[in-house]
């Protein structure tokens, strides 16, 4: 995985753009030089659950600093999920109580209020810094469904963490949609209450 590996760089990822519940999770993880070498880093999606328990422990142990920020539903159905998204990254570097002196931020779109953002597209399966706070994303936001699992057990959230799965559609055609479902997606807006 190739990354510029100059002064103090932090890299962002999101987890959680896609699913029809529960917040968007982005991590801000900040490498202080040359991180020690860890062959398995990669994106959070090609990697099994277990490898990426083993992995954040790794990267919680050894990174500089590691930050989340979170968009919670409401966020997301006001904002609409591009906008929320920004905004749980920019938390998630704010969190960090630091200035890096670069920001390497997985997809199209860099964070206006840290113009020494650079966007990288598929990052996450390109740059070991980036790779690394995919995984703290999905771990975090994983184990936040798994919590809203235990608040609202029909939907199955611990299977699917939210996603669009054909148990989830039949879920919430069968007891419509929870607080935790985002109201202004399709898939969910088909079952308020006029």
């Amino acid at each position: 995985m190739n990354c510029p590996l100059r002064g103090i760089i932090a890299a962002i990822d999101e987890a959680g753009r896609g699913p029809l519940a529960g917040p968007v999770v982005s991590s801000c993880v900040v490498w202080e030089g040359l991180p020690p070498v860890r062959e398995k880093v990669n994106d959070s999606k090609l990697l099994s659950a277990k490898e990426r328990g083993t992995l954040f422990g790794w990267i919680m142990e050894n990174a500089y600093k590691v930050s989340v920020g979170i968009a919670g539903i409401d966020e997301i159905n006001r904002l609409n999920i591009h906008h929320a998204t920004l905004l749980s990254m920019e938390r998630a570097v704010r969190n960090c109580n630091l200035q890096p002196d670069l920001l390497l931020i997985d997809g199209l779109f860099g964070i206006r209020s840290f113009p020494q953002s650079k966007p990288v597209v598929k990052g996450d399966r390109k740059c070991f810094f980036i790779a690394s706070a995919s995984i703290i994303a999905k771990v975090v936001r994983d184990r936040m469904m798994d919590v809203c699992d235990r608040l609202y057990p029909q939907y199955g959230f611990s299977r699917h963490k939210g996603y669009g799965t054909q148990e989830h559609k039949r879920a919430i055609a069968s007891y419509g949609p929870s607080p935790l479902h985002r109201r202004s997606f399709r898939g969910v807006r088909e079952y308020l209450d006029e």
